[in-house]
C-alpha cells in the first residue's frame, strides 16, 4: 500500500502487507513510471512518480494512474503541477464531505503536446531548474530551524537572569531579596482574599440569599516556597527566587466539557471562544476565530477569559504553547483543552510567565509527568504545580523589553525566510507555466513535428479499438455458438 506526499510530491509510507489485509480500495497494479493522481481534494496536489523500486506494487483506486507510451512519465509528472490542471481540477470536484473529481475529469484536461525530443529537453531544463530552487528552500527551512534553536536560547538567556547580569551589578540598591518578593506576592494573595470576601458578603445582601449558595472563597495558603532554589531545575541569580504556580496571585482553570460545549453550538457571530488553533508560541493566532450565541456563552460563562489572560494549551509535543489574550478580543470563553492562568497584582508579569512556560526548561519539568499516547497533554493541577522563576517587577519589565527587542527581530527574519519560500513556489509555477506553454526551451527545427506525433497516436489508438472490437464479436459469436 502506498501514500503520495502532497508536498514532497513522491511516495511515502509504502507498506508490505498481506493479501488478505489489502483493503477493498488496493485494486490497482502500477508500474514503474506511473503517475499517480489522487483524485481526493485535487486542490491539495497529491501526486507521485512511481519509482522502480515500487514496480508491482499496489495502488488504491482513490488515485488515478496515468501512464502513456506517447508521452514521458516525468513530462506527465510536471504537467500535473501545473497551476491550470489544479484549478481545473478544483472546478470539477464533486461532494461536500468528500470531495473528489471522477476519472474523466483527469482525462478532459487537454495540453499541448511536444515531440519526444522536445519533451525530454523540457524535463532536463525542469530538472535542472527544480535542483536549484530545491537547494535554496532546503536552505531556508535550514535557516528557520536555527532561527527556533536561537529563539529558544535568547528566553533561556532572558529568563535564567542572564540578559540583566550587566542592570544588577549597576543597580544592587533596587533589587529586592528573595523573602521580599515572596512576601509581596503573599501579601497580594492576602488583599485579594479580603476583597473576594466582601464581594461575596456584597452578593449575599444584595441576592438576599443563604450564603451557602453563593460560592465560597477559599484562603490563601502561606507559600513555602522559600526554600525550593535547591530543587528548581534552572539556575537562576542569588537575587531571583521561584514559586509553583498555585503560590503565584494567580487562577487557573480550563473550558467547558462534554455535553455543555458541542459542535453543534457554533454559530457564526456572537461571543468568541478561544480554541488551541489561537495558540502559537507566544503568539495569539486570530485568524481562526469560533463563536457561540450570547444565550449560550450565558450557561457556560464561568469559564470567561479576559485581555491579558495567559492561555496555555494543554496538548503538548516537544514543548508549551502559551500566548497573552489580546485586547482585540473583547468577550471569550476557553475551551476545555485551553488553559487559562490569570494573575492579579504587581508582583508577576503574565507575559514573564508566558515566557518561561515557552522555554525549553518549563518543557523539562513537565515533560515526565505527560500523559496520553496519542495526544500527549498536561491538566489543569499539573500547570498549578509548575515551579516559575521570579525576580523583582522592575527586572521583570527590563527583561522583557529585551526579550521583546530580540524576539522581534527574530520574527521579522521568520517572516522573510516565509516569504522568500512563498516565492519559490511562485517561481515553481512560472518555471512549469513556461515549459508547458513552449517558452521554456527553445524549439529545434529537426524535431519530428507534433502533428505527426499526433497521426500515429491516433492510428495506434484506431487500430487498438477495432482489435478490442473484433475481439467482442469473437467472444459474442462463441457464446452464440455454445451449445444449451
Amino acid at each position: 500500500m502506498i501514500k503520495a506526499d502532497r508536498r514532497l510530491k513522491r511516495i511515502t509510507n509504502a507498506k508490505t502487507i498481506s493479501s488478505d489485509q489489502t483493503p477493498n480500495r488496493a485494486k490497482q497494479r502500477l508500474e514503474a513510471g506511473d503517475v499517480l493522481v489522487s483524485m481526493t481534494r485535487p486542490n491539495l496536489n497529491a501526486i507521485a512518480l512511481v519509482p522502480e523500486d515500487l514496480d508491482g506494487a499496489i495502488g488504491s483506486t482513490g488515485f488515478y494512474v496515468l501512464r502513456s507510451k506517447w508521452v514521458a512519465p516525468k513530462f506527465l509528472f510536471y504537467l500535473v503541477q501545473t497551476r491550470e490542471f489544479i484549478d481545473q481540477m478544483t472546478l470539477r470536484v464533486q461532494g461536500a464531505l468528500y470531495p473528489a473529481v471522477r476519472p474523466r475529469d483527469v482525462l478532459a484536461f487537454t495540453f499541448a503536446l511536444p515531440s519526444a525530443s522536445t519533451q525530454r529537453r523540457i524535463i532536463a531544463k525542469i530538472d535542472a531548474l527544480f535542483s536549484e530552487l530545491d537547494k535554496g528552500v532546503e536552505s531556508l527551512k535550514t535557516a528557520r530551524e536555527q532561527l527556533k534553536v536561537y529563539r529558544q536560547a535568547v528566553l533561556k538567556q532572558a529568563l535564567e537572569g542572564k540578559l540583566t547580569i550587566q542592570w544588577r551589578k549597576e543597580n544592587k540598591e533596587k533589587l529586592e531579596l528573595p523573602e521580599q518578593i515572596l512576601k509581596h506576592i503573599q501579601k497580594e494573595r492576602d488583599a485579594r482574599y479580603e476583597q473576594q470576601l466582601l464581594g461575596r458578603k456584597d452578593a449575599i445582601n444584595a441576592s438576599e440569599s443563604n450564603e451557602n449558595e453563593v460560592k465560597k472563597t477559599r484562603k490563601p495558603k502561606t507559600s513555602e516556597c522559600a526554600d525550593m532554589r535547591n530543587t528548581f531545575l534552572v539556575e537562576i541569580p542569588k537575587e531571583w527566587t521561584c514559586a509553583p504556580i498555585k503560590d503565584l496571585n494567580s487562577d487557573v482553570f480550563d473550558g467547558p466539557f462534554g455535553s455543555h460545549l458541542k459542535t453543534h453550538d457554533y454559530v457564526s457571530e456572537g461571543v468568541r471562544v478561544i480554541r488551541l488553533e489561537n495558540i502559537g508560541h507566544l503568539v495569539f493566532v486570530d485568524s481562526k476565530q469560533s463563536f457561540v450565541t450570547f444565550e449560550k456563552y450565558q450557561t457556560i460563562k464561568k469559564h470567561t477569559v479576559h485581555h491579558g489572560d495567559v492561555i496555555v494549551a494543554s496538548f503538548v509535543t516537544d514543548s508549551i504553547r502559551a500566548a497573552i489574550l489580546p485586547e482585540t478580543v473583547d468577550l471569550a470563553i476557553n475551551k476545555a483543552d485551553c488553559f487559562c492562568l490569570r494573575l492579579y497584582g504587581e508582583s508577576v508579569r503574565n507575559d514573564f510567565v508566558a515566557a518561561f512556560l515557552s522555554t525549553r526548561s518549563a518543557y523539562k519539568q513537565i515533560e515526565s509527568e505527560v500523559h496520553g499516547v496519542g495526544r500527549p497533554r498536561i491538566n489543569t493541577a499539573q500547570l498549578k504545580n509548575f515551579t516559575i522563576p521570579v525576580c523583582s517587577r522592575e527586572e521583570q519589565n527590563l527583561i522583557m523589553q529585551l526579550l521583546s527587542e530580540k524576539l522581534s527581530l527574530i520574527e521579522n527574519l521568520d517572516s522573510l525566510i516565509d516569504c522568500e519560500i512563498q516565492r519559490c513556489e511562485v517561481l515553481r509555477q512560472s518555471i512549469l507555466k513556461k515549459a508547458f506553454s513552449g517558452q521554456l526551451v527553445p524549439q529545434d527545427p529537426n524535431d519530428e513535428p507534433a502533428s505527426v506525433l499526433l497521426e500515429r497516436i491516433r492510428t495506434e489508438k484506431a487500430a487498438q479499438a477495432k482489435t478490442t472490437k473484433d475481439s467482442v464479436k469473437r467472444r459474442t459469436r462463441v457464446k452464440r455458438a455454445a451449445p444449451t
